[in-house]
Parts: C-alpha cells; structure tokens; sequence
C-alpha cells in the first residue's frame, strides 16, 4: 500500500501533517468559544491568528465554506472538544498521583506547558520536528507568557531514535512519567507504532500514566478509494495523503498485557458521557469518530 508520505519527510506548521496541527488547534478555538465549551484552550486562536489567512478565518467562523463550517466541521469541534477534556483530566490525575515527569510525544501545538496547574518541579518534555516547536516557542513567547512547568523541547522525528533525545533531554526512566499519544499513531506505520508502544514501556517506571487516541483501520479498499480521490483533487495536505491506514495492536490489550491497568473509551460513548452528540454512523463524521478509541493506563 502507497502514501503520499515517505520515511524521510519532514514539516513545518503549514506543510504536511504539521497542517494538521492547525485544523485541530482552530477546533478547540473554536469549542473555546461556545458558551458550554468541554476544555479551553485559549491559545489555539492564538496560533491560527499568528499564521493568519484560512486559519484566522477559521477561528472567526466567518467562510462559510471552511471545512469547520460544515456539518462535518461541528462534529469534529465537538470531537476536539471531548478529547482535549479527556486528556486533561488524564493529568489532572497524574499530577495528583505526584508525576512531575510528562513527555507529549508529537507535540504539535499542545498547550498544556502553559495552562494546566502542574506541580512544583514539573518538567514538559515536547519532542517534535524543529520548526513546529519553534513556531510554538516564537508565538507563545510573543505574549511574554511562561510556562506553568519546565518546558524542554525536543527536536526528534518520532521515526528516529527518540528515546536517546529524551533521555538526552534530562529525562529520568527511574522516576514516574506521564506520557501522551494524542492525534499521533495515524501518521505513523504499524512498525513505528510498535517502537513507540515499546520505547514508552522502556522508559516507564512503575506508577507511570500513558494516554493514548487510536484509530481501528479502514478496509484497504475504501482507504485507496479515498486517498486516490485526495491525489486526484490536487490537495498537497489533503489528509487521505497524510495518513497510515495501519494499527500495530489495540493499546488497551498491547499495555495490559505488559503491566499496565488499562482502560479503553470508544470516542462514542465518551460523547455521550459529556453531552455531546454523537454522529450519523452513516455521515463522513460518524465514519471517523465511531473508529476512534480513547486510552488511559498506569503500571504496576
């Protein structure tokens, strides 16, 4: 099976899967400002409006045509919306178990250095491609913001070894972390899904959290269909061009059968649980969200 990636491409915030980063970070602007919002992320507008263009367009809700204007675009707000929630109650509990350890593996425009309540002596470890750290670090520190942790980046590609970097980075396998998959394993094939799983497990002491979102795969033929129609539009970033149609183990099964207390939530259910609609299974929307699986876990 073909991608439109390679095992060597690199990105910055507006090219290729650091695109991504962007769509997501307007739909938690945009959750941010509902009047009922699940999680605020009052950043997320800040790096669309630093790029500008579609991006700030996209925040100001006011292209009708914008792919977050369609019916699809306000479930995926909702969607950004219950997992943001998700995750940041994940480490509401690792920074009450006294986890001062977190790494956010893929990084992106995740805000959460800055504006959860982390303990003193917290360290963030963000391992990224360079130029999306750096357009994080330069636009954030444009408001003479500091962060609520010590914040260490790391330039890694994921497909690298990662595990050295961290460790570089001051990282302490001997000590309790806290780690965080978040909107990351779709753009990563099946083998480098294993390393990451492995890589986590390695490093995790005992009483160690890990957050994982995970996708089931499409069937091959209807993942082709749709990466083809991608290519045929001429949508450098499309996502059908962007994404491994791979999952390597389920995370609930591959941690629990390696120590972990692991819990799964179908994305679904989890919609419900915090008042949000759930979409037509039948709908574009409902053929993303009723694949995904939300994942928390600690080690024995």
């Amino acid at each position: 099976m073909s991608t439109g990636r390679t095992d060597t491409d690199n990105w910055d915030i507006t090219t290729s899967v650091g695109q991504t980063a962007l769509f997501v970070a307007a739909s938690r602007a945009l959750e941010a400002r509902k009047a009922d919002p699940l999680a605020v992320d009052q950043y997320a507008e800040v790096f669309c409006r630093r790029v500008g263009g579609e991006w700030a367009t996209a925040v100001e809700g006011t292209d009708p045509e914008h792919p977050l204007q369609t019916e699809f675009g306000e479930h995926f707000v909702n969607f950004q919306g219950a997992r943001t929630k998700y995750f940041d109650e994940y480490f509401t509990r690792a920074i009450e178990a006294g986890v001062q350890q977190v790494v956010l593996l893929a990084a992106g425009l995740d805000s959460r250095a800055y504006r959860l309540p982390w303990a003193d002596g917290t360290v963030v470890h963000e391992l990224d491609q360079p130029r999306v750290l750096e357009f994080k670090r330069d636009t954030i520190g444009e408001l003479d913001e500091t962060p609520k942790a010590e914040r260490r980046e790391v330039a890694v590609d994921l497909r690298d070894d990662w595990p050295r970097a961290l460790q570089d980075s001051g990282f302490d396998p001997s000590r309790p972390s806290a780690w965080i998959a978040e909107g990351l394993l779709i753009y990563l094939p099946a083998t480098a899904q294993e390393q990451l799983f492995a890589g986590i497990d390695a490093l995790a002491a005992p009483g160690s959290f890990v957050g994982i979102e995970e996708a089931v795969p499409m069937p091959d033929e209807a993942f082709e269909a749709k990466r083809a129609e991608a290519e045929s539009s001429g949508e450098e970033n499309a996502f059908f061009t962007l994404v491994y149609n791979q999952q390597h183990a389920p995370a609930e099964q591959w941690f629990g059968s390696r120590g972990w207390d692991a819990t799964a939530t179908p994305l679904h259910r989890y919609l419900t649980e915090v008042g949000r609609p759930v979409p037509d299974p039948a709908s574009e929307a409902g053929g993303m969200t009723g694949t995904i699986t939300l994942v928390s876990a600690t080690k024995r």
